[in-house]
């Protein structure tokens, strides 16, 4: 009897054997799908987690100035968070908003100044929620801090180790029918030099000289903490480069070059403006036909005031600036001694804000 059941042992045994791999296979597997797939598994929360990309969400209609809403407030954000300051997040769309998309279409869209409308589109708006990394025309390796101008497209980005740190819409040199550097010729009261540097005496004078921003390669040499009264008019916190010429906060900074030589910003960012930059930072200005290292040193000096005989002595537009109070009927800055803001008591300058 024991003999007839001996031969099923071997048998028996290899199925009991192969009921025990399966068994031990099926435990060890679960715990590998935490493992050994882990790849697979992880890929999954580590697209949806690093990824900055979230649902776009649409805009259904223009923010044109004077719009207001939550979608404004959606918008504003995005451009704070990219860089392009708008001002206060506060659902309208005024100049500072304005200014901000200016900066984007010219900067990022490639729209020429002239077209850039200030007008966030349904297609704009779009385009704006898509990752953005401005990368400088002059890396440094990630090694310095350093400011770009870009004249052709009147913008500045700040530069921390080649990350941009503030973008702007800028005014600079007003330019004449040929788009060279307008004649401007003043009677002014003015309280600084050539250099920027504080007058014993306020000096009244006359002065012709061209609205010249001069492109090349500069450094920030000279900072005012508070309001300079230059020729022309008053300049907010200038942080100087070039003689005279500063990059300085301003009531104006329209579409088109405007001032007298200088950098105009909106007032409101030239308020933390100086804790963006250091002296002794490069400031490298593009003038749209030379590289800036390629300007020579005549090409990148400025139109000193005075430096022109004024052609039309009978024809002098009279502007009073004093230290105290600013009265310019030309809203523009001065180039040399320092350059007016834009700021003008005589002219419809636009508030600090959205209004």
């Amino acid at each position: 009897m024991l003999d007839r059941y001996r031969r099923w042992i071997p048998a028996a045994f290899a199925a009991v054997l192969l009921l025990v791999i399966v068994v031990v296979g099926s435990t060890s597997g679960d715990d590998g799908a935490s493992e050994s797939p882990a790849p697979a598994t992880t890929m999954v929360p580590q697209t949806t987690t690093t990824s900055t990309t979230i649902p776009k969400v649409p805009l259904t209609r223009n923010l044109e100035r004077g719009v207001t809403g939550d979608d404004v407030v959606m918008v504003q954000q995005r451009l704070a968070d990219i860089g392009f300051d708008p001002g206060p997040i506060d659902g309208v769309v005024g100049t500072l908003t304005k200014q901000a998309v200016w900066a984007y279409e010219k900067l990022v869209m490639g729209i020429p100044r002239a077209d850039a409308s200030g007008v966030v589109t349904p297609a704009l708006w779009d385009r704006m929620q898509e990752p953005l990394m401005v990368q400088p025309r002059r890396p440094t390796g990630g090694l310095q801090n350093h400011t770009e101008i870009y004249l052709d497209e009147q913008v500045l980005v700040v530069f921390h180790k080649d990350v941009p740190a503030l973008i702007t819409h800028i005014s600079s040199g007003e330019l004449d029918e040929f788009g060279e550097p307008a004649l401007y010729c003043e009677v002014v009261t003015y309280d600084t030099d050539s250099d920027g540097e504080l007058l014993e005496e306020p000096v009244t004078k006359e002065i012709c000289a061209y609205s010249k921003t001069p492109g090349g390669v500069f450094t920030y040499r000279r900072l005012v903490e508070g309001t300079r009264n230059g020729p022309l008019g008053d300049m907010w916190n200038p942080v100087y480069f070039n003689y005279g010429i500063a990059v300085h906060g301003a009531l104006q900074v329209p579409a088109e070059p405007a001032s007298h030589g200088c950098v105009r910003i909106p007032l409101h960012i030239s308020e933390y403006f100086q804790s963006l930059v250091q002296l002794g930072e490069s400031v490298l200005v593009w003038n749209g036909v030379s590289e800036p290292e390629d300007v020579t040193y005549e090409e990148s000096l400025p139109s000193f005031d005075g430096s022109v005989q004024n052609p039309n002595p009978t024809t002098t537009t009279s502007t009073t600036t004093t230290s105290t109070t600013t009265t310019t009927v030309v809203p523009t800055t001065t180039v040399e001694p320092v350059e007016s803001s834009s700021t003008s008591s005589t002219t419809t300058s636009v508030q600090s804000d959205e209004t």
